[in-house]
This record gives structure tokens, C-alpha cells and sequence, in this order.
């Protein structure tokens, strides 16, 4: 490890350690092996925030089920386009395979929708014809049969006393991953590559120097010694903290940038007996002023190669941006640039307010019947509330400076192309290599050319991935 108060020149330094920071590095470890790559993670583990196993729903987000990426049944654009980058992500990651040390991580899971009620039933049944025009799609099921829906997943039939409308869709070629897993072989693989890995390294301030190198200052936690680091180039995939120290770097695309945050917890069994009846990823549809993130899932999870059933989410409230963060994190993100953003979206979804304080006001009673909608038969002595991760949605400004709250993974990059963050949420872990990729194009114009060969053997057409 390099002396903690005064350092050499870096040509990257990678600002958290989660599956963002990871993947970023595993890419520049391959296209530039030569590089001086830094990575600094403020707690004592890899993934230990939103990429953690727990901290997330674990899905392949790949369009087959998630029904807010179609809010409008026949427009399966967002759908396909995310399909479309899960698959370059699997691509990526297979091309790692090679190496024999990689761990399970990806499990075969899938991917199913159940609505209830006329109107649901109507929704899911034009999405399906919807998506069977894409030949990404074409395989996918349909069914109103309760009957087949229990040979589908037995949980969502068996004590149904429900006697409406109900329907269901299927696709087989669905995943759960365990981001955790991935994460820390990817941080284990660029360490061995030469990366210097700094566990406890929070980083307090960025600053650009008049000749251009980004000067990077923070405290080590274990013991509180300063360290300062020199860079060309700096990527901030800090999860929940990366507005703020974008801000501190006064990158001007942030601008009237906020942030909102929302936690969530979900009920989980490990009871083998009630695991082994469930492969798959099932969801619903979102109550009425949910955040798209609330969508209701009864999911298969696979983290360090056992299965757990887990459903929810059941959205909770904190003004920390890290599940491991400070009461203060969403203050130190208010400027005069972003205040009226924030308020004004506040009041463009009233809502979503009444719908988290609904959920913060809900008895574990309450939280379980909305278990039982999915799985009749569930048994509370079997589940138990695990508090998840903590997410910052990001509130954007729009032409007239109100606020906007968006919900996506958004890459930011510096108009000189030095400095790059990402922000925001799902389908994020599961786009990852699609979304660096997209980095490297808009940050190293000068490099592609000596990047094609490796670049297009992950990314085919990859010039369409810059979205």
C-alpha cells in the first residue's frame, strides 16, 4: 500500500467499492494493464452497500417481468432496451469465465408477473402481445388459468380463496444474481492486476488543480490519518454519497441536481421445506403513488450458494444516503441551486409522500398481508423483516427549474471528460458493464481505436449504447 499522506500520479482513481467502481476496473485492468489504478472504499468490505446481496432484490433486470419499465402496455421501448443490456452485461461476464476462480453467481430463476382484477389482467395480457412482437421476447407465456399458474409456482395458487380475475406471464431465460459475489471477485481480480484496493478510505473532498489533475483528500477511518491521492481521471460510484462529492468537485452537469431516499425492508425464509416450492422471480403491480423501486416481488435468492425465498420491498424513510451513512447526508447534498428543485418535487408527488407514510405507519400485521396476496399459504413463523439497502433517487430539474424525480441509472461525465459519476437506481448493478462502457467512449475519445477489438467483443454495436 502506498504512504497515506503523499502519493505518485494516478491514472484512475475508482471512488467505492461497488459493482460500478468493480466493473470499471476490471475493464481498465484489461484495455490499459499498465495503468496506475487506485480503488478507495470507506467501509471494511467490498460491496458492502447497494451491490451487498441483501442490500438488493438480486434480479437479472432484463424487461421479462418488471411492469414499471412498461407503465404503457404497448410501448415495450424501455423493456427492450434494458433486455438488451442485461445481455451485453452476461456477455461481459462470461468473457471473465475464463478464469477459474470465478464464483457461482448467476442462477437460472424465472421471470413471472401476477396481476389480480379485471383491469390488471387486461394490462398484463396487451403487454405480452406487446412484448411477443420483439424476438427477444417471443417465447414468453400467458395464462389466466389457476391451474397453470400452480405449475408455474405453486406458492401463488395453493390456499387461494380469491375466486376473480387473475393471469400470470412467464419467461424461462430469467436470473437472480448475487451482485455481492460478483463484486468482490471483480475488486479480488483487479487487485491482482496491479490495482491498489484501500479499505476505510473515505474520501471528503475533490479538487481540480489549474493543470488538470484531480487531487483527492479523505481520512482513513481505522485510525483518522488524512491521505491525499493525484489523479488524471476519477470515476465516483459511491452509491448514495456520489451527488455530493460530484458537487464537491463542482461539476457543472449536476447542477440543480437532488437527491430523495428510500430505504426498504423485506420479509425473508431460509425454511427449506418452503424454499424448494418457489424457483422463480415473480411480481405485481405497484400500489397507487409506489415508487417503481416498491414494485411487490416474491423472489428465489441464491447469496453464497443457499436459497432463501424474500418479498417485499416495504418502503422505509432516512435521511442517510448509505445504509452506513449519517443522519446528515441528505442535508450536505441542499444547495441554493437545488432547494426549490427539491420543493417543487415534493409537491409534483404528493403521492408518493402519502404512500411512504403509509408504509412507515404499517404494522408487521399489515406488511405480512400484502406476503399473503402473493403466497396465501405463507406462515409468519417462517418469515422474518431484514432491513435492505438504502437508495437516492435522483430529482432532476426540468426546462422551467422544477423539480423532476426520475427513477434509472443516470451516467454523468464532465464536459472535459476528467471526472464521471453515477447516479441513481435500478436497473443500475445489472447494467453495469453497458454503463462503463458508455464511460470509456465519452471519457477516452483519444483511446478507442486501441480499445475497438476488446471494446466490441464486449459491447457489439456498442455505439448504440451510449443512451
Amino acid at each position: 500500500m502506498s504512504d497515506n499522506t503523499f502519493d505518485t500520479i494516478h491514472d484512475v482513481v475508482l471512488i467505492g467499492g461497488g459493482i460500478m467502481s468493480a466493473t470499471l476496473g476490471a475493464m481498465m485492468s484489461r484495455l490499459e494493464p499498465d495503468a496506475s489504478v487506485a480503488l478507495l472504499e470507506r467501509l471494511d468490505e467490498i460491496a458492502g452497500e447497494s451491490s451487498g446481496a441483501w442490500n438488493n432484490a438480486g434480479t437479472g433486470h432484463s424487461g421479462y417481468a418488471e411492469l414499471n419499465y412498461m407503465p404503457d402496455a404497448t410501448d415495450g421501448a424501455t423493456a427492450q432496451d434494458i433486455a438488451r443490456r442485461f445481455r451485453l452485461s452476461r456477455r461481459f461476464w462470461s468473457s471473465l469465465a475464463a478464469d477459474d476462480t470465478m464464483p457461482e453467481f448467476l442462477t437460472p430463476a424465472p421471470h413471472m408477473d401476477i396481476v389480480f382484477g379485471e383491469r390488471d389482467v387486461e394490462y398484463l395480457c396487451t403487454r405480452v402481445d406487446t412484448m411477443r412482437t420483439s424476438p427477444t421476447f417471443s417465447d414468453m407465456e400467458f395464462t389466466e388459468d389457476p391451474e397453470t399458474i400452480r405449475e408455474w409456482a405453486p406458492l401463488l395458487v395453493e390456499g387461494r380463496t380469491h375466486t376473480g380475475p387473475m393471469a400470470a406471464s412467464r419467461h424461462h431465460a430469467g436470473t437472480d444474481v448475487d451482485f455481492g459475489a460478483l463484486t468482490r471477485w471483480l475488486v479480488d481480480d483487479i487487485a491482482t492486476r496491479g490495482t491498489d484496493v484501500r479499505l476505510h478510505h473515505e474520501v471528503t473532498r475533490l479538487h481540480r488543480r489549474d493543470d488538470g489533475l484531480w487531487v483527492i483528500t479523505g481520512r482513513d477511518r481505522t485510525g483518522g490519518q488524512r491521505f491525499r491521492l493525484t489523479s488524471r481521471f476519477v470515476f465516483v460510484g459511491a452509491g448514495g454519497y456520489a451527488l455530493e462529492l460530484l458537487q464537491k468537485a463542482q461539476v457543472e452537469e449536476v447542477r440543480g441536481y437532488a437527491v430523495f431516499p428510500v430505504g426498504a425492508q423485506f420479509f425473508r425464509t431460509d425454511n427449506p421445506v418452503v424454499v424448494a416450492r418457489h424457483d422463480a422471480k415473480v411480481y405485481g403491480r405497484a400500489d397507487v403513488g409506489a415508487p417503481p423501486m416498491s414494485v411487490p416481488h416474491l423472489d428465489l435468492r441464491v447469496v453464497d450458494g443457499t436459497r432463501s425465498l424474500m418479498f417485499g420491498p416495504y418502503a422505509t424513510f432516512s435521511t442517510r444516503l448509505l445504509r452506513h451513512g449519517r443522519l446528515s447526508d441528505l442535508f450536505r447534498t441542499i444547495r441554493l441551486r437545488n432547494a426549490a428543485v427539491m420543493a417543487t418535487a415534493g409537491v409534483r408527488n404528493l403521492a408518493l409522500v402519502r404512500y411512504l407514510l403509509g408504509q412507515l405507519a404499517s404494522s408487521r400485521k399489515r406488511k405480512f398481508a400484502q406476503l399473503l396476496r402473493f403466497y396465501p399459504g405463507a406462515d409468519p413463523a417462517d418469515w422474518y423483516l431484514m432491513q435492505a439497502g438504502q437508495r437516492a433517487q435522483l430529482i432532476k430539474p426540468d426546462e422551467h427549474g422544477h423539480g423532476v424525480l426520475t427513477f434509472g441509472t443516470e451516467l454523468v461525465t464532465s464536459a472535459d471528460g476528467t471526472i464521471a459519476g453515477l447516479l441513481g437506481a435500478s436497473p443500475g448493478a445489472s447494467i453495469a458493464p453497458a454503463v462503463m462502457v458508455d464511460l470509456l467512449t465519452r471519457c477516452f475519445p483519444d483511446r478507442q481505436d486501441a480499445w475497438a477489438s476488446t471494446l466490441g467483443n464486449w459491447m457489439p454495436n456498442r455505439s448504440h449504447d451510449a443512451a
